[in-house]
């Protein structure tokens, strides 16, 4: 297992890595400073969830570990970690088409709503982790 203990820890890459589906209680995290940037993150087995500077980024139900999170203004990527299949929501540009990648293999091209919001499902478990892309 690859959860983040201390909740939200820089990486030496320059990417982020934050959640720990474990955890029977509610945590969170707040004002963490990465890169100029101020990161916020609540976790628990049920639910975790990514803001920066007070704006959605990630969303995933049940609970997941994410691992090198890394976003640009053409695409988003981590590895994902759970205890069983996922729900992910992201938050990227309104009314814009993605092609979103599980493993590198692609499951299509994906368009967000009106708040900017893709909706995606990954399957998962204690032995399985998962690498996403999402490129515009």
């Amino acid at each position: 297992m690859a959860v983040v203990e201390e909740l939200l820890r820089s990486e030496q890459d320059g990417t982020i890595s934050f959640g720990n589906y474990t955890l029977a209680n509610k945590a969170k995290l707040e004002d963490f400073e990465h890169s100029g940037d101020l990161y916020k993150v609540k976790t628990y087995k049920t639910m975790t969830r990514l803001e920066k500077n007070g704006l959605f980024v990630y969303e995933s139900v049940p609970g997941t570990s994410v691992l090198h999170f890394a976003e640009s203004a053409d695409e988003i990527r981590f590895t994902v970690e759970g205890g069983g299949d996922v729900q992910i929501t992201v938050g990227l540009g309104e009314d814009t088409e993605y092609e979103v990648f599980v493993d590198e293999k692609s499951i299509g091209k994906m368009k967000t709503n009106l708040s900017g919001k893709l909706v995606l499902g990954a399957e998962l478990s204690e032995a399985r982790m998962a690498q996403v892309r999402i490129t515009k």
